[in-house]
């Protein structure tokens, strides 16, 4: 099936191009287009983000290069798109084009990974939320004013925990504070939300997430006001300290959230640390609470996996507009090899070894799968020894 086909665009031909073609013509992304269709756009930058180019005249030599040995046509490029028209359409072409895509590749890919087995043994939907802040250079991107001599955006993203994929960013001005990115969220009953105390505001936790049938475990606040309630005996082996339902004290603060909720606080013995980790679920064991919001932890990688594998700290323009190009393209970069983990059936489970193999390995001409073929040496049972000279003669 992929024979004679680049990896590069064995990966590509995943792209839902019947969903793609629809939220184009939407946009009008190509409208009056003569030569760099969306597609095209979509096919350079997801190429620049594989092969790690730092700059549009990186990007401008590769496929100057890719033309001469003959192998653009074999990636599905059309032509070696010049650095201005690259350039251009990053500015002026809807950055909503590839943010929808995004979402329509997110509701392809969650299904593939829903049986993925989870860590904890727990039934419910786990979700991590979090943000990065992505710096950028005030000058160049005045838009983007974050302090005083500072720039910068904000990405506010869901990890569904199974298959650590993302399931919902929202891109804001540095400047918006984390909580007010919980309005956003469409909460779903039964599930479990872990988010680190700066989104500890007690009025979003109960009408947006306790009052609708869901559950969140977070950090206490060190000037949280309350008192116990009541009390569970703990085994102290476990590290968990105690655990307790409390009720909030300060008047404020009770008028935001009136219930009773749960604090368990738990000592890590590698460290010393000692936590505090309130919820709204008083059905698992303590130390489960506290394994939970241990899982947070991979929203954290998944950034530091957009980060420096996905290519987004240098971005290829200044305007609103291309920095949201090319944060969303990257997204979709990642959920293409997410896709292709399961429909290529690659059984490597690190998404960022995948990422690494096919970047070095993006314009060979060789299944996808192959690339991840462990091989298979047979050892003699008798002295060990590899039997790589079986059938030889003596």
């Amino acid at each position: 099936m992929n024979s004679g086909k680049t990896v590069f665009s064995q990966i590509m031909q995943l792209i839902p191009r019947r969903d793609f073609n629809e939220i184009v013509a939407k946009y009008k992304g190509d409208y009056r287009v003569r030569n760099l269709s969306c597609h095209d756009q979509f096919l350079v930058m997801c190429m620049a983000q594989y092969a790690d180019k730092n700059s549009l005249r990186d990007v401008e030599a590769s496929l100057n290069a890719l033309a001469v040995v003959r192998k653009l046509y074999h990636c599905g490029i059309s032509y070696a798109v010049p650095r201005n028209t690259l350039a251009k359409a990053n500015e002026n072409r809807d950055w909503h084009i590839y943010a929808e895509l995004g979402e329509v590749l997110i509701k392809k890919v969650r299904p593939l990974y829903a049986k993925d087995k989870f860590r904890l043994d727990i039934d419910n939907m786990v979700y991590a939320f979090d943000s990065t802040t992505i710096s950028l250079c005030l000058k160049l991107c005045p838009w983007a004013k974050f302090r005083k001599n500072k720039g910068g955006i904000k990405m506010h993203t869901q990890i569904d925990l199974r298959g650590n994929l993302p399931v919902f960013i929202h891109l804001t001005q540095a400047s918006v504070h984390d909580v007010n990115a919980i309005d956003e969220i469409c909460i779903e009953m039964g599930a479990i939300y872990l988010m680190d105390k700066g989104y500890v505001d007690f009025f979003r936790l109960f009408n947006n997430i306790h009052n609708n049938g869901a559950f969140f475990v977070t950090r206490a606040k060190d000037n949280m006001q309350y008192e116990v309630v009541s009390s569970r005996g703990v085994d102290l082996q476990t590290g968990v300290i105690s655990d307790q339902m409390i009720r909030l004290t300060e008047e404020a603060s009770v008028e935001k959230y009136p219930d009773e909720f749960r604090m368990v606080v738990y000592e890590d013995y590698a460290t010393g640390n000692v936590y505090r980790f309130i919820t709204n679920h008083t059905g698992y064991e303590a130390l489960t609470i506290a394994e939970l919001y241990r899982e947070r932890w991979n929203v954290e990688l998944f950034f530091k996996w957009i980060k420096q594998h996905l290519h987004i700290k240098s971005f290829y323009g200044t305007s609103e507009n291309a920095v949201y190009t090319q944060i969303w393209i990257a997204v979709c970069a990642f959920l293409l090899l997410a896709l292709a983990k399961k429909k290529m059936h690659i059984e490597e489970p690190s998404l960022y070894m995948i990422s690494q193999t096919i970047g070095t390995m993006l314009f060979e001409r060789i299944p996808v799968r192959e690339l991840f073929n462990k091989p298979n040496l047979n050892v003699s049972s008798d002295d060990g020894q590899l039997e790589l000279f079986r059938g030889l003669k003596s």
